[in-house]
């Protein structure tokens, strides 16, 4: 005896879980005001960081604030697609800190997390020989030179790792709580990114930065 009753396919909804972390490119002419602003600082940052890297310097906020606020605002765009949540009004933030780091040889950043709400890093320059050491690369992560983000725990099944090597002009937003933690490379050579942290405010509270979306 057969079963005559019509077949109907299994229907799936798959949840999201975790931190919003988002990854997009940036314009040419914020690289080139970032990496211009970085090679002008003399002032060590190195004390407010958990990082094992010899250079990391200051940048000045308020130069960094007209090119960023666009793509936090995009963020949020993001983060309401992906919470499902309308945030109304939209936030204000202010920029805590903006610091550049000039990566060499050994050098890593341990895991760790950030003060404020978000956190960002933007990668000016990778040179080439960097990236041969990583395509060269065998193991089970992104290899050298690559960021990786951790959260929560559990076996393979779960993921709880993302791990990428990144591109110039590549800028990851993810919230300042989220762990993440810098591979070091071999390559005698320096690697240039950005790093910031910023902070919810009230409307009430002096100089934020809106988010107004990307014109």
């Amino acid at each position: 005896m057969t079963d005559s009753a019509p077949k109907k396919e299994t229907q799936f909804m798959v949840h999201q879980w975790g931190p919003c972390l988002a990854q997009l490119k940036v314009h040419d002419g914020f690289i080139k005001q970032l990496m211009s602003l970085a090679k002008s600082s003399n002032t060590p940052h190195n004390k407010h960081l958990a990082g094992i890297i010899d250079k990391e310097v200051s940048l000045n906020k308020e130069l960094v604030i007209p090119n960023l606020t666009p793509y936090i605002a995009g963020y949020n765009q993001v983060y309401e697609q992906y919470t499902g949540v309308k945030q109304d009004p939209p936030p204000q933030y202010l920029l805590l800190s903006a610091w550049a780091n000039f990566q060499k040889q050994h050098e890593f950043n341990p895991p760790h997390d950030h003060n404020g709400e978000l956190s960002f890093v933007i990668y000016l320059d990778i040179p080439d020989e960097l990236k041969e050491e990583n395509k060269k690369f065998k193991g089970r992560h992104a290899g050298p030179g690559s960021i990786q983000f951790l959260y929560g725990e559990g076996n393979q099944q779960y993921i709880t790792h993302r791990s990428m090597f990144p591109e110039v002009g590549d800028m990851f937003i993810f919230p300042a709580a989220l762990k993440h933690w810098v591979i070091p490379f071999k390559s005698d050579v320096v690697r240039v990114s950005v790093s910031g942290n910023v902070d919810r405010v009230n409307k009430w509270e002096t100089k934020p930065f809106e988010n107004k979306g990307e014109k």
